[in-house]
């Protein structure tokens, strides 16, 4: 019979080979998207996991129970796109009520979230990231390969009104294709009491490595400082983003820098993938069969024997800058 998921005294913490405690896991509940956006997949990619091969929802329940009771208190539901997966507010209810468990997000792209926003509050999400690289819809659907900023837009206004704060934007910024648009996204951000992020894209895959990218360390702060936005010291949260905020409306501009600036040394996160893969790191192959143990038949502490043996195995840091060919998985077969 499983043992109990939850903490005891003598669970041991994640701590790895560095000193790092990992304590933030990013679950991919499937790798399925209906969008393709330039830097995560080619538009004609058919390369996805079998849904055979996708955790169930109680085995995924299973893991996350098991890295909850060795010290994760925030998990985020990714993709693919999330909200394609069935039942998945049902996914949430379980996951929300796991005790220890402190925050509980969702990353999505919007274009299902006007019907669902509601029911994922009430399911126990407490704070969502929606992707939103324009307000142009020829640009959007040039970047997503879809016709979808009113699908999107629908989706943050449907999650306003059901209660979500704070509601993240992340734009992916690109030389030359969105980068001119980033005070009108400030601006939205601004009237819409929204969080705006600002991301360099990783050259993950064909598609990452062919997307533009800029220092985004020196932008932001030279935006920043013409926009009268100061450092925001607090609240910088469980994830890599640095932010100011605009001392007038409250309005938070953050930034995360993987590739001019990256943030490696304070890494506290690993990925399941839908497959149940533990991917240690974005840019390493570093990786551990988490989902194929459990269905080989092993117990829980067998399961936290593979889970502690897999964060020692966690490298110092990506090589994206040295190495930008070595990773060959696209963004959404990592879980995002």
């Amino acid at each position: 019979m499983a043992t109990s998921p939850f903490p005891t005294s003598s669970t041991p913490a994640l701590v790895d080979a560095f000193g790092r405690t990992i304590d933030y896991l990013r679950v991919s509940v499937t790798d399925r998207c209906d969008l393709r956006c330039t830097y995560c997949l080619p538009e004609a990619f058919k390369g996805f996991e079998e849904p055979a091969n996708w955790l169930s929802h109680q085995e995924m329940g299973r893991l996350v129970g098991l890295f909850v009771g060795m010290g994760v208190r925030h998990v985020r539901l990714t993709g693919g796109e999330p909200l394609t997966r069935r039942a998945l507010p049902d996914v949430v209810r379980h996951i929300a009520a796991l005790p220890g468990l402190r925050d509980l997000s969702l990353s999505t792209n919007g274009t299902r979230l006007d019907r669902l926003a509601l029911t994922l509050r009430e399911a126990g999400v407490q704070r969502l990231n929606v992707s939103l690289d324009s307000l142009d819809a020829d640009c959007m659907a040039r970047i997503t390969g879809r016709d979808c900023l009113a699908d999107v837009l629908r989706g943050i206004e449907a999650a306003r009104a059901a209660g979500f704060s704070p509601i993240k934007l992340n734009m992916v910024v690109q030389p030359g294709v969105n980068d001119h648009e980033v005070e009108a996204m400030v601006d939205f951000a601004r009237r819409h009491a929204l969080v705006l992020r600002l991301i360099e894209p990783m050259p993950m895959g064909d598609t990452g490595r062919a997307t533009p990218s800029g220092n985004l360390s020196t932008f932001t702060e030279a935006l920043a400082t013409r926009l009268g936005l100061l450092p925001q010291v607090l609240g910088r949260g469980a994830g890599p983003a640095r932010y100011w905020q605009d001392p007038q409306s409250g309005m938070s501009l953050g930034v995360i820098t993987p590739m001019s600036q990256h943030f490696c040394d304070t890494c506290n996160r690993v990925r399941l993938g839908v497959d149940g893969t533990l991917y240690l790191c974005l840019g390493q192959d570093n990786q551990l069969p988490l989902g194929r143990l459990l269905r080989q038949g092993a117990s829980d502490e067998a399961l936290r024997e593979a889970i502690l043996a897999g964060i020692a195995a966690k490298p110092a840091r990506h090589e994206f800058n040295e190495r930008r060919e070595k990773i060959v998985r696209f963004m959404a077969q990592t879980g995002g």
